[in-house]
């Protein structure tokens, strides 16, 4: 598949719903690809993969989607419909955090409820409450493993999904019963996508922009110095269009001074390469997931070095945020905490963790009064004012999720 995807969708719900089977069994792609999430049989870095739809003119719908050039029911040649991007995030409530930086790119979501527990689950929740809080209001919701339970208790948990999304933003979402691991009632499940989910207008018109979720060096250890590619970023672009041979910004960028006089300064480089889907692309849209080759020393790049930056057209993005003044939104009580914690008002010299887009940063409050908090940031980050950011505090041994806010 080499068109770029147009579209990117997450994957929401507990630990052990199945999120990654159903999105491998729409995509062929097993998302958890790092050793210590394939041992501990969780996704923990955010995972992606990327599907086409297609649809038979010849079989009634909603049996006639499928992600196969010929049609498995009647074998006639289907009709390409676009081209899809998952977002598979991690259900586990220590890794909620993560979950918040993928919503931050996603246009729609699948939120992946078990048939064989009682729902909702403390983390069914959680991902609701992100979800909110993100804006992502087109959804379908999957009932996941229907082969493990009995026609009753199938029932019995549809309405229980019913009453626990009917005063969130899944209230209107469809519930589209499958069997991940046996494949059944994907053509449904596409068609709900189709329908509920459509691919929205973009604006192709202004200034690029893209929340960077990963970065890496592809160079192998050994390397010869003139076979050295530049350092590569990936992520989701969320505005705009990027092409090839322009100028770009990073920003904040890298760290540089002494320990006690530390500050951030913007990275400039070249694209030199897209990609996107399985291809090199000569320009990236919003949708889908993009690795950008850049001319920038690859020592910069490895190992996620960049994950947080925002890149942008050079002299496009916002200023650098040392110090955030926020309208605060605070939750009733504190999220994924096993009693019932109501949440305090944010206090003076309080530390929180904050996430803004893709970008993950503590900081102390310096100032609270009524709904605004001011906070002093160990680590700047680079956002418009009427950004979201999320808003963590220590509870026990974890950090937890108590509201959001607005940037001023």
């Amino acid at each position: 598949m080499t068109l770029q995807p147009e579209i990117n969708i997450g994957t929401l719900g507990h630990v052990d719903n199945g999120k990654s089977t159903i999105v491998q069994a729409l995509t062929g792609v097993w998302t958890a690809r790092h050793s210590e999430e394939l041992r501990r049989g969780i996704t923990i870095r955010i995972g992606y993969a990327d599907a086409s739809f297609y649809e038979c003119p010849s079989c009634e719908p909603p049996y006639n989607y499928s992600t196969s050039k010929i049609c498995p029911n009647c074998k006639s040649e289907t009709k390409f419909l676009r081209s899809v991007s998952f977002v598979d995030c991690p259900g586990h409530h220590s890794l909620m955090v993560t979950m918040l930086s993928g919503a931050a790119i996603m246009d729609g979501s699948m939120f992946v409820i078990s048939a064989n527990v009682k729902c909702p689950q403390a983390q069914d929740r959680e991902h609701m409450l992100a979800a909110q809080m993100v804006g992502l209001r087109k959804m379908v919701v999957v009932q996941n493993k229907i082969d493990v339970v009995d026609r009753a208790r199938a029932k019995v948990n549809y309405q229980e999904i019913r009453e626990f999304a009917k005063d969130t933003v899944a209230g209107d979402a469809p519930v589209i019963p499958v069997s991940a691991q046996h494949k059944l009632n994907m053509d449904v499940l596409i068609a709900a996508i189709q329908e509920k989910i459509p691919t929205p207008k973009r604006d192709s018109s202004v200034a690029p922009r893209m929340s960077i979720l990963r970065s890496f060096d592809v160079n192998k250890p050994g390397t010869e110095v003139d076979d050295i590619l530049g350092g590569v970023v990936g992520g989701s672009v969320v505005q705009g269009i990027f092409k090839r041979g322009e100028e770009i910004e990073i920003k904040p960028g890298i760290k540089v001074g002494e320990s006690n006089r530390v500050t951030y300064e913007r990275l400039v480089a070249n694209v030199e390469t897209l990609q996107a889907g399985d291809g090199e692309v000569k320009q990236a849209m919003p949708g889908g997931l993009v690795a950008v080759g850049t001319d920038l020393d690859p020592s910069i790049t490895k190992s996620d070095g960049l994950v947080g930056n925002v890149l942008g057209r050079s002299g496009t993005l916002p200023d650098i945020l040392e110090k955030v003044s926020l309208d605060v939104d605070l939750f009733e009580r504190a999220v994924g905490t096993e009693q019932l914690v109501p949440v305090q008002k944010i206090k003076m010299n309080e530390p929180l963790v904050l996430n803004a887009s893709t970008a993950v940063t503590s900081g102390l409050v310096v100032s609270a009064r009524e709904d605004i908090a001011d906070v002093q940031l160990k680590k700047p980050i680079c956002a418009d004012p009427g950004s979201k950011v999320a808003l963590s505090r220590r509870i026990g041994e974890s950090w937890r999720l108590i509201g959001f806010g607005t940037i001023r």
